[in-house]
């Protein structure tokens, strides 16, 4: 396994914590509940991989909060199939 620094939750700076609150306030609702929450109560560790550069983050994971967005023309219902899909096809687990 790959291990890469992070900045732990408790640890960042105002720019990472703006960067992570932001990003994480464009998801729906239902992701409101973290699934994958360190014990420090921080990100998923997919979110922390990307602490060290927080405008990549903000980016990389506000892309997707943007995509599954209620405004678009397809259900949540095709949003996840989708992106069930690309995980299946890029044999990702998450």
């Amino acid at each position: 396994m790959t291990w890469i620094r992070t900045v732990p939750f408790p640890e960042a700076d105002e720019k990472l914590r703006k960067a992570m609150e932001g990003q994480k306030a464009l998801y729906p609702v239902e992701y409101a509940t973290p699934v994958h929450e360190t014990a420090e109560g921080g990100p998923a560790p997919i979110v922390a991989s990307h602490s060290l550069i927080p405008e990549a983050l903000y980016h990389a994971f506000a892309t997707f909060g943007v995509l599954m967005s209620p405004d678009l023309p397809l259900t949540r219902r095709q949003h996840e199939m989708i992106t069930t899909v690309v995980s299946v096809t890029n044999r990702c687990v998450y």
